[in-house]
């Protein structure tokens, strides 16, 4: 409960020690990828012929029976000549797929633009810039193999369809358009109008099968692929899917399912070694590709049919046993799990698993927060201090109804927040296959992969009597602002990860202006106001109330010191038209102070972190989650092996245990360094007036307290009071509480949370008549008597629900600092412990 002596250490010393560590981790960690590619992934693997445009001619069409359109609209983007350029965002479509009423556009080149809607062209104006390059970007082109969107070098004006096809240096990235406006332009030509941005995609074709078997051809034997040789040929025998009996019994077909080259790293993206051996393969395989110019179907992207079927493997209702699924089992044996893929639903909600499934219909909507691993094995990356990051980002998925079986199924749509890269990747919208099923860069076949999909109602549209708000349209509205930043590197050409920026900080940046966002539109709408005040009882009003209560809670996990950073500030203000910066999107400064910003949102560094701790947030309020787990799913790379991301310092294990210390150390450590609320100091005034309502009249009755001032000079009780604070205070509350307690807001249940309670008050208690027997002889025989001990239980108990309730360092420190003070300078603890100053006093 108390000593008095000073502390054996040195407290600026260990203040400055723990930021050192703290900043040496968040660098160590954040760049734990970068390695060095003198020539970049995708000019490697893009001298294959089969990962060019050309290999597939617009005029080869496969049977219409059996392989579909990809998408209304599909085609290629073409970035027009500086000539070309003009002032309105605009860019050339060669049109590969069109609907019906558009089939002679087929292979034409058609203008793509932007639609005249007033809210489309204040986008479009608010993320137009000019490129140039800085010396940092030249030097960089130079020395590493990342892309850099070379052609927009010097250009004008850009827009964010010019940023997207001028993102590679070779006019190659796809797309689909779900909605598209034909119209005219002044000189009579046709033109297409969009008002979303087209999403990035591969292969014009799409066709269910189940694959059989390899076809030995001699001139389709790979030279190099993982494996022994010979590498196994790419041609394989399928089965298309017959939607009369809904089984695999239609017509079979021979494909080319190419083995990809290896990348600048020496690992190969995608193989079909023993492809049809697939455990994950047993419903079947959409392939998406096109003819080549003999007429066969080459295969550029796959995805498992079991993967997006709405017939998840297992159901968790019991929200328990949720937490320990997000805590625990999601990325459980990572490693033995190579080849294989997990759907897991989990509904706190709903008490059957039938129900739970039901609450699942055609049309719903979920908010996607995606995360992939690390590579382990021969051909692995290195997990620099404990640490494999991956990668965050959000996206939109639907429940769709697939044209091929008529079932309803999941897919999913991807905003990208992408820094600079070396195999292609572009910042923005990008379909599920474009982005992880994609057979030349996509993630699939060589990263663990967890998709959290996030069912809630809260998140649906509104109509307050014909005024609308949609929280998914104003997430999509920030991503694809912060998205078409990330393209040219605000203007700079190059979008570099630090600290503070990067695709799990940004992507919460466009959460978090989300949240400012909607609070901007419910306060300035009078008639948003006035629908809320007379129909105070409404579903709607109820739904809203309870979405601004999720907004709080975001808002604390995405700040969670209580600080606002500059840049999100500045952004959110500037969007929601409430302030006016030079720039409208200011970036973090390098160095210390990218640093320093990059703590004040520290729950957003790392992406296992975020998307974990989101997917509880969500669970409390109620959101049914949805994994979709993928671990090196494909063909069979025997040289990598699947890595689970982890937190920080997470793979330092103690030896011969599951336990990462200095992980646990770090993260409750920040967690607990949180600037109290208004609600916080109410907690810990109510818990020290319940403390002393129970504490002193017992003390008193038993004649261990005593109502008598020390009676010593004011400096001197002062230099006391400041003692005290640090020890025992602090020092006790951050070892008893903090370090001993799992976080309040961590995913584990009530029961186990109170387990560790106790297990950490017998420790306090315990830890008393020890240090009078060791370091503290003052202490005995005070720390022996049962009222102390019963008086410091009580203490800890107290400190230990505040801690419960605030998840505050300060708070509970003040509480113990309070009771110690009060005790020695007021009670007679003075006297008790030294005895012999009393006694010096009255002398």
């Amino acid at each position: 409960m108390t000593q008095v002596q000073r502390p054996s250490f040195r407290v600026k010393r260990a203040v400055r020690y723990l930021m050192l560590l703290m900043v040496s981790g968040a660098i160590a960690l954040l760049f734990a990828h970068s390695g060095v590619a003198r020539e970049s992934h995708y000019a490697v693997t893009g001298r294959a012929p089969f990962n060019q445009p050309g290999f597939f001619p617009i005029e080869q069409t496969p049977p219409r029976d059996r392989y579909l359109p990809t998408a209304p609209w599909f085609g290629r983007l073409i970035l027009p000549t500086v000539q070309e350029q003009g002032t309105p965002d605009w860019v050339w479509l060669e049109v590969e797929q069109a609907p019906p009423e558009a089939q002679a556009l087929i292979g034409q080149r058609v203008r793509l633009e932007w639609s005249q809607k007033p809210e489309v062209q204040q986008y479009v104006a608010t993320v137009t810039q000019d490129v140039k390059f800085t010396p940092e970007v030249e030097e960089s082109r130079r020395k590493t193999g990342n892309l850099y969107p070379v052609r927009l070098d010097g250009r004008s004006r850009v827009g964010p369809l010019q940023a997207i096809a001028g993102a590679r240096p070779n006019d190659d990235v796809m797309v689909s358009l779900t909605a598209a406006t034909l119209a005219r332009s002044p000189d009579g030509k046709v033109v297409l109008q969009i008002a979303t941005e087209p999403a990035m995609d591969t292969g014009r074709y799409v066709a269910l099968v189940k694959i059989l078997r390899s076809v030995a051809q001699p001139d389709m034997l790979p030279a190099v692929c993982p494996g022994a040789q010979p590498c196994p040929s790419e041609l394989f025998l399928v089965q298309h899917y017959n939607p009369t009996t809904k089984q695999f019994d239609g017509l079979q077909a021979t494909v080319r399912i190419p083995q990809q080259p290896r990348d600048g790293f020496g690992v190969f993206a995608s193989t079909s070694r023993d492809l049809e051996k697939s455990p994950v393969g047993g419903m079947g395989w959409y392939l998406y590709g096109a003819p080549d110019k003999t007429g066969l179907f080459t295969v550029q992207a796959i995805k498992p049919r079991s993967l997006v079927q709405l017939a998840p493997q297992q159901i968790i209702t019991d929200q328990g046993n949720a937490l320990n699924y997000i805590n625990y089992d999601n990325w459980r044996n990572t490693g033995q799990r190579k080849g294989t893929l997990q759907t897991v639903l989990l509904d706190s909600g709903q008490t059957q698993p039938n129900t739970a499934l039901e609450q699942w219909q055609e049309g719903d909507r979920a908010l996607v927060m995606h995360l992939f691993g690390g590579r382990g094995g021969q051909n692995g990356e290195p997990a620099a201090m404990g640490t494999v990051t991956g990668h965050f980002s959000y996206g939109l998925a639907t429940v769709i109804r697939d044209r091929f079986t008529h079932e309803l199924q999941l897919d999913v749509v991807y905003q990208q927040v992408y820094a600079t890269n070396i195999e292609g990747f572009i910042a923005g919208t990008n379909t599920w296959t474009n982005y992880l099923g994609n057979l030349q860069r996509g993630w699939l076949g060589t990263r663990p992969v967890s998709d959290v999909l996030v069912k809630l109602d809260v998140l649906e549209d509104y109509d307050f009597g014909g005024i609308k708000l949609s929280p998914f349209n104003e997430l999509l509205h920030q991503l694809h602002i912060i998205t078409a930043r990330y393209r040219t590197g605000d203007g700079t050409g190059a979008a570099n990860v630090t600290a503070a920026t990067s695709c799990v900080q940004d992507s919460n940046q466009a959460l978090f202006a989300t949240i400012q966002q909607i609070r901007h539109t419910v306060a300035s709408s009078p008639e948003i106001q006035q629908w809320w005040s007379t129909h105070p009882t409404d579903p709607t009003v109820k739904r809203l109330e309870r979405l601004m209560a999720l907004g709080d809670d975001l808002e604390q996990q995405l700040t969670p010191f209580g600080l606002v950073r500059r840049d999100w500030q500045s952004n959110a203000s500037a969007l929601s038209g409430t302030g006016t910066p030079t720039r409208p999107f200011i970036r973090a400064a390098d160095g210390t102070e990218n640093i320093l910003t990059a703590l004040t949102t520290w729950r957003t560094i790392l992406p296992r972190q975020a998307q974990d701790e989101l997917s509880i947030l969500f669970l409390r309020h109620g959101a049914a989650l949805w994994y979709l787990r993928t671990n090196q799913v494909g063909g069979h790379d025997p040289d990598i092996l699947p890595v689970a991301p982890t937190q920080a310092f997470a793979r330092w294990l103690l030896p011969g245990t599951a336990i990462a210390p200095v992980s646990v150390v770090f993260t409750r450590l920040l967690g607990a360094i949180a600037l109290p609320s208004s609600r916080d100091w109410l907690v810990t005034g109510l818990t020290l007036l319940v403390y002393g309502a129970i504490a002193l009249p017992l003390g008193l009755r038993q004649h261990f307290l005593k109502l008598t001032r020390w009676p010593v000079p004011t400096w001197h009780s002062l230099l006391l009071a400041l003692r005290l604070f640090f020890m025992p205070a602090l020092v006790e509350e951050l070892i008893f509480r903090v370090l001993l307690l799992p976080y309040p807001s961590a995913g584990i249940t009530g029961q186990r949370w109170l387990l560790w309670a106790i297990a950490s008050l017998i420790l306090f208690i315990a830890y008393h008549p020890f240090h009078a027997k060791t370091f503290y002889k003052q202490g005995d025989p005070t720390f022996f008597s049962p009222v102390f001990l019963s008086l410091t239980g009580l203490l800890g108990v107290a400190c230990t629900i505040a801690y419960f309730f605030t998840g505050s360092l300060l708070t509970i420190t003040l509480i113990h600092w309070v009771v110690v003070l009060v005790w020695l300078l007021f009670l007679g603890g003075m006297v008790k412990l030294h005895p012999e100053m009393n006694n010096s006093n009255a002398n």
